[in-house]
């Protein structure tokens, strides 16, 4: 069976503002079937933004499972993201879904993988943070680190760095979807 691939999301974290980014390519095999996925989004009452790689039904699933997390948690994110890893490790319907997010509010930055993780990635030099997931994720998160003593505006940071990876991943490209919190 063909695997869906295509997702680039990157994170980062800098001068008080936290932008995650979200190529819009999906593809299945070497096929681009959508170029305008919208794979990042606002959650609850919007002060949480996250983006996912990986299956968008198992996405979106876990975007409702997250909110209803966020709403027992009132909108403390780490609690909610720990809440919701211990149920994706856990239960049996969850444990099949295939998908990593990035989650963030002004707070903090996280990656949740199904495993059980909650992963808040190393701080910069500025004490900032960067992070990226899926399958151009290494490319956005190398663009990221290099660009990261050169550009102080974090989104000016995170939409180069995105442009950097569309241009050597087959899988990403350059219709972005980018959320910010302040």
């Amino acid at each position: 069976m063909e695997q869906f691939h295509g997702t680039t999301i990157l994170g980062v974290k800098k001068g008080g503002r936290t932008i995650i980014a979200g190529d819009g390519q999906v593809s299945l095999g070497n096929t681009v079937i959508k170029p305008n996925a919208k794979k990042v989004r606002r959650l609850g009452d919007g002060s949480v933004i996250a983006g996912f790689a990986g299956a968008t039904a198992d996405a979106f699933t876990l975007f409702e499972r997250l909110e209803k997390k966020l709403e027992a948690s009132r909108g403390q994110l780490l609690r909610a993201a720990v809440e919701l890893a211990k149920d994706w490790r856990t239960d049996k319907y969850l444990r099949n879904l295939e998908a990593m997010m990035i989650v963030a509010d002004k707070e903090v930055m996280l990656v949740i993988t199904g495993n059980g993780d909650v992963l808040e990635p190393e701080a910069t030099a500025d004490g900032g943070a960067i992070v990226a997931i899926g399958s151009g994720g290494n490319y956005a998160l190398a663009a990221a680190r290099a660009l990261d003593e050169y550009e102080v505006d974090a989104e000016k940071l995170a939409r180069r760095a995105m442009a950097i990876a569309a241009e050597v991943c087959v899988f990403t490209n350059d219709r972005l979807t980018v959320e910010v919190v302040e």
